[in-house]
């Protein structure tokens, strides 16, 4: 089980805000740019100055972060602004969010930089490996297989931080967490990829048989 398997309870809480934000003429594509420009913001603040205290507004953004990402598709679905820039904005966007949001942990005096830098290659490649199953098979949809989603990360970070700023000494561990991260990235590729194959699979028998 994924934060994605409780997306629908979270959104139904949002909807409200949602209608509001298009009620004032807010796009989508604005809360897309939004989501991306507070989270490169903090992740600067933390990289220049990466003080464990001020990680405690990583929780916070990374909530906002995830309410914004949940709005701007609700904006999208639900009132007819979806685009093909919107898609190549929510994409690239969350890849350069991520990242925003991960260097800063490289500047904590117990990370082991290769370990962030790791977490960081496979957290993009992860979001790439999702695309796979459209890029496969033309009416499939993006691939969302856990365990450590876009929106699973962000409960992951967000809670070692919140952990750390009250209990300095979980800084000791920093690279053990990472360590676990990297490993639930991995099996996160694996399982897209996985699925993406089997649908393109399943696409390729279904074309067989019609021409048949």
């Amino acid at each position: 089980m994924t934060l994605y398997d409780i997306k629908p309870y979270f959104q139904s809480l949002l909807r409200p805000l949602v209608k509001v934000l298009y009620q004032h003429g807010i796009t989508a594509n604005q809360v897309t740019l939004s989501a991306l420009g507070i989270s490169v913001a903090l992740g600067v603040l933390l990289s220049f100055y990466p003080y464990p205290l001020l990680f405690i507004l990583l929780p916070i953004l990374l909530f906002l972060r995830m309410a914004l990402n949940a709005m701007d598709g609700m904006l999208a679905r639900e009132f007819k602004q979806q685009s093909h820039l919107g898609a190549i904005y929510n994409e690239v966007g969350d890849i350069i969010a991520d990242v925003a949001l991960f260097v800063p942990f490289i500047f904590l005096s117990s990370a082991n930089l290769i370990l962030v830098i790791t977490c960081i290659f496979l957290s993009i490649l992860t979001e790439f490996c999702g695309v796979l199953a459209q890029t496969l098979s033309v009416n499939s949809k993006r691939g969302y297989q856990g365990p450590l989603g876009k929106s699973d990360r962000a409960l992951f970070l967000g809670t070692y931080a919140f952990i750390f700023v009250i209990y300095p000494n979980a800084l000791l561990y920093i690279n053990w967490v990472f360590g676990i991260i990297m490993i639930l990235l991995a099996l996160t590729c694996y399982k897209r990829c996985n699925q993406a194959l089997k649908i393109a699979q399943a696409s390729n028998k279904n074309e067989v048989e019609n021409a048949g």
